[in-house]
Parts: C-alpha cells; sequence; structure tokens
C-alpha cells in the first residue's frame, strides 16, 4: 500500500495553501433525497438481510426496510406532519433505527435523534432546542419522554396507554386510503435536496450543545465522498457492526446509510458489553466494526478476550474515530489481531460525518486520521493570524466542501463562528498534512472533553456546578484516562459556610446528568484563573490537577 496513486493536489488560491483529494472529484446526484439515494437498486436484494439484532436475531430484509420506510412516512403524513418539521428520535441502536430515521425524512420531516442514556431534562432541552413535534422512543425510554408535552410513538410489542403504537400505525398506514396522498403533491410538500433532513446536536467547537441543519444534499455528497473506493464487487459483502451509537452521525450515516447504499448488512447491538461483543463478531461474521479508543483497549488488556477462540473471526478492518487512538495501544492491537486492519479517522457532525479517511486503495500512515476524501478542499489556518500554512505545518483544519451544514439551528452567532464569509468550516482541531498528503492531528483548539468517545461540554458541566448553593465558582477539564481517553474533572470554589465533600460534589452533578457526563474528580481552590477577557484558563488548570494527582500517588 506503500505506493501512491497521485500527489495530494496543493493549490496556490489567492496566496493561499488548500489542499485537495488525490483522488478525482465524484458525482453527487442532484434532485435525489436521502432515503431515495440510499435505496438505489433495493429491488434486486429484497431478500438479502438488512438489518439484524445481535441477541434476539431479529432482522429485517432490505424488501421490509424499503416496505416499512415507505409505511411510516405514510403514516407520519396521515398524522400531519409537515414538511420541515422535527421528530425526536430516543431509541437505544435497534434494527428498526434506520427505517424510523429515513421514514421521517422521505415525509419531509427532520430527523433528531437523541442519547437513550441522556437525563430526561437533557432530552427535553433538545425537544425545545429543536422545536419538536412528535418522538419516537420504546417502552424502557418512555419514562423520560412522557413529560414533554409531545405524541409519542412507541416501538416494541408493548402497548403503553396514550402513545401511539408503531405495529398498529404501519398497519393503519396500509389501510389509509390514497386520499392521503395528495397532500404530499402540494407543490410546498415536495421533498426537495435542499430542504434540511437532520437536526443532530452536537457541541460543535465551543461547548454547549447546538442543533447542527443538515440537508439532504450534505448527507448524500457526503456518501459519495466516503464510498467512492467501494468496488461493484464490494456491493452487498460487508458486513458491519452497528455498535456505533445511532443517534451519533456515525452511526446514522457511516453505518446506516452507509450500509444500504452498498446493500450490506448491518449487525445491530444495543449496548457494548465485551463477551457479548466478541460474540456478535464471531456468530454474525462481522467484516467490519467502527468502534472507539476503550473498546480497543479492552481487546488489548482484557482476559475475557482469551475465552473466545480469535481464529474464528472474520473481521478483516476496524475504523475508529471520535478520539484519538495511543500509538502504544495500536501496537499491542497489531500484534494480537495482524489480520485486522486498523484504520483511524476523523469526522464532525457538522461535515456531515466523515471528513479525512482510508479507502481500500489506499491506506494512510499508522497514526494518521487518514486523507482528504473527493470533492473536499482543506487548508491549515493559524489560528492567531487567520493565514493558511504549508505542508508540514501544524494549524487549524478547515474544510469546505457540499457537505458542510448549513448553519446551527436559530443560532446565527455560532454559525458565524464556525462557518467563515468564505465557507469554510473551522473544526477548532490542529493538525498538518505530510508531504504524501496523509494529515496528523496535533492536539484540540476546542474545549471538549472525549468520554470513551463521547463528547462533553465543560461549560455545561460548570453550569450544573453553579447551581449548587455552596459553589461560588467552578472549571471542568478532561484529564487523560487509559480507559475512557479522557475523564471530565473540576476544580471548585465553595464559600465560606460550606461543609460538602468531594463526593458530594460529584454526587450532585451525577444527579442531573448522563453517566457519561459525570465528574471524575474533583479538587477544592481558593480560585479559578481566568485570562484578562473571562476565559477560563483550562490548560493551566489541568496542569495542575495533574500535578496534584501526580503527587498524590507518590
Amino acid at each position: 500500500m506503500g505506493t501512491h496513486v497521485a500527489e495530494c493536489t496543493q493549490q496556490q488560491e489567492e496566496g493561499e495553501h488548500i489542499f485537495r483529494s488525490r483522488y478525482p472529484p465524484v458525482d453527487v446526484p442532484d434532485n435525489v433525497t436521502l432515503p431515495d439515494f440510499v435505496l438505489h437498486n433495493v429491488e434486486l436484494y429484497a431478500d438479502r438481510l438488512a438489518f439484524v439484532d445481535a441477541t434476539t436475531g431479529k432482522g429485517y430484509t432490505y424488501g421490509e426496510v424499503a416496505r416499512d420506510i415507505r409505511r411510516f412516512a405514510k403514516a407520519l403524513r396521515s398524522l400531519g406532519l409537515r414538511k420541515g418539521r422535527v421528530v425526536l428520535v430516543v431509541l437505544p441502536n435497534v434494527p428498526e433505527y434506520a427505517i424510523v430515521a429515513l421514514g421521517i425524512m422521505a415525509a419531509g420531516g427532520v430527523f433528531s435523534g437523541a442519547n437513550p442514556a441522556a437525563h430526561s431534562s437533557e432530552i427535553m432541552k433538545q425537544v425545545e432546542s429543536a422545536d419538536g413535534k412528535l418522538i419516537v422512543s420504546d417502552l424502557p425510554t418512555y419514562h423520560k419522554v412522557k413529560d414533554c408535552g409531545l405524541p409519542v410513538i412507541i416501538l416494541g410489542e408493548e402497548r403503553v396507554e396514550g402513545t401511539i403504537h408503531w405495529d398498529e400505525l404501519l398497519e393503519a398506514a396500509d389501510r389509509a386510503s390514497s386520499r392521503t396522498d395528495h397532500i404530499t403533491n402540494q407543490e410546498d410538500e415536495i421533498v426537495q435536496q435542499s430542504d434540511l433532513c437532520a437536526l443532530p446536536f452536537s457541541s460543535g467547537t465551543t461547548g454547549l450543545s447546538k442543533g447542527v441543519m443538515l440537508t439532504h444534499r450534505n448527507l448524500v455528497a457526503n456518501l459519495c465522498s466516503t464510498l467512492f473506493s467501494i468496488s461493484p464487487e464490494m456491493v452487498g459483502q460487508v458486513t458491519t457492526l452497528g455498535l456505533i451509537p445511532f443517534f451519533h452521525i456515525y452511526g446514522i450515516t457511516g453505518i446506516c446509510c452507509a450500509t444500504i447504499r452498498n446493500k450490506g448488512k448491518v449487525v445491530v447491538m444495543r449496548r457494548y458489553e465485551l463477551r457479548a461483543f466478541l460474540n456478535a463478531l464471531i456468530t454474525h461474521e462481522v467484516t467490519f466494526a467502527p468502534i472507539v479508543p476503550p473498546i480497543i483497549l479492552a481487546l488489548v488488556k482484557n482476559p475475557i478476550v482469551d475465552e473466545f477462540d480469535l481464529k474464528k473471526l472474520k473481521l478483516r478492518s476496524i475504523m475508529t474515530a471520535a478520539a484519538p487512538l495511543a500509538p502504544e495501544i495500536l501496537n499491542e492491537f497489531e500484534k494480537k489481531f495482524p489480520d485486522v486492519q486498523v484504520q483511524e479517522a476523523y469526522g464532525m457532525t457538522e461535515h456531515s460525518c466523515i471528513t479525512l479517511s482510508h479507502s481500500n486503495q489506499h491506506i494512510a500512515k499508522r497514526n494518521s486520521v487518514g486523507f482528504i476524501l473527493p470533492n473536499l478542499g482543506v487548508k491549515f489556518v493559524d489560528p492567531d493570524t487567520g493565514r493558511s500554512l504549508p505542508k508540514n505545518t501544524p494549524g487549524e483544519i478547515c474544510v469546505k466542501s457540499q457537505c458542510v451544514m448549513k448553519g446551527y439551528y436559530k443560532n446565527e452567532s455560532e454559525t458565524c463562528l464556525t462557518i467563515d464569509k468564505d465557507g469554510w468550516l473551522h473544526t477548532g482541531d490542529i493538525g498538518y498534512i505530510d508531504d504524501d498528503g496523509d494529515i496528523f492531528l496535533v492536539d484540540r483548539i476546542k474545549e471538549l472533553i472525549k468520554y470513551k468517545g463521547f463528547q462533553v461540554a465543560p461549560a455545561e458541566l460548570e453550569g450544573i456546578l453553579l447551581t449548587h448553593p455552596s459553589v461560588e465558582d467552578a472549571a471542568v477539564v478532561g484529564l487523560p484516562d487509559e480507559e475512557a481517553g479522557e475523564i471530565p474533572a473540576a476544580w471548585v470554589v465553595l464559600n465560606s459556610k460550606a461543609k460538602e465533600s468531594h463526593e458530594d460534589i460529584i454526587n450532585f452533578v451525577a444527579s442531573t446528568a448522563a453517566h457519561y457526563k459525570r465528574v471524575r474528580v474533583v479538587q477544592f481552590v481558593d480560585s479559578i484563573p481566568k485570562s484578562p477577557s473571562g476565559k477560563i484558563m483550562r490548560r493551566l488548570i489541568k496542569e495542575k490537577m495533574l500535578e496534584k494527582l501526580k503527587e498524590g500517588r507518590e
């Protein structure tokens, strides 16, 4: 794989260093919605399994997937869902997830996935921020959404009073007469490629969660770029592990939509547990597994792995994204699994999913996050001067393509901070491109903490801490952790009358935040260091916290 097809091209545009893919541009079809794009040629694969539950074996063929997307879209329109209205999906990974999401889009609605592990108050916040009109959930998660004041569709066998049952809804859509179809023929109801189809929530580069406006065009363009190297003989041949949460852009675009487009199979896992994970890989003959670094660490270090006959693995490659992979862990993984190719990728919700990656034609160097995909322009900008930089010079990664979001929903100021006047998306990550066109991440400008691949915004946890009556000030940073990647840790200033312990403060945050957002370390201090403009000096805090932890261990 060492020979390169072509040099990554660098253009001097008005004195700028702009880098493009070494591969030729790929066509992005016009006037096709995301559901129509991914279901292309579906009738040829009607009997082939598309989604299967790793534990129960329940599955859907491509014929059933296409049928149920149409039925659900029709049902939503009969419920009065108008074009551009948001439907929140609060579900774990289930075989029906893609049917739900694509059905919403086919109806002209906007899919907004929410984390079912989130606190009910966090889900409520997303409902309000997104102007949600309807919720799709299941019985175990229903208690978190029942007070949101919206109609709820429930998946699963159980019936819940006051909700709409999924199976009954689809059956009603079958019975509905063609009179419901005339609604969709009004000009304003025809779904255009330029219409919004997804509103995932991302912490972006600045902290608090915001709705990312993605159009059908954005997601179709992203799939065209990321799937450019898939040859016809690979169609229908890949079995992908569906463990990354489907509410995440990588789960819905990179796993569900990419697999449907290529007519492969997704082995759906609701939650991660090491034995179940290994069992799913072997039993379902998974060939491609997108996972996160903590799972790679477990595969390397956990003795449970030795209980399994690894010779039975059909795994050909894993892709890791969402958090940096330590080189030492990568070395150990490659020793233990010599036949499995490790690909590190890089993406952003604001760029519709994958931005830099590997392909079957070219695997970038070890510890690189890949090369520039077709149709993308990338530059590396000096954060202080705004000037673009040449090869081998670290700068903020900026990207320009048809995959760049329309903006943050109802948040023009944050949109302007992220997308500049020339259409460049500023990622908040520092990286450089080498002479071969491979890109390496160096650092983050952004303050996000990546806990097991989940994004945790320090500002959100600081907001929770400051609601505690004894807390005068607080700052949250990410500390390195071998298993989690990073853990949220807090410096807390208590008032003079406070009697709370470190444990009390940790439990206080845990009572209102999702499990992955919980503060793991608390240190009490007299004051929080801030810059003249009032910004928390997180780097300094991080250094001091690490020093103190080190002293405690010695």
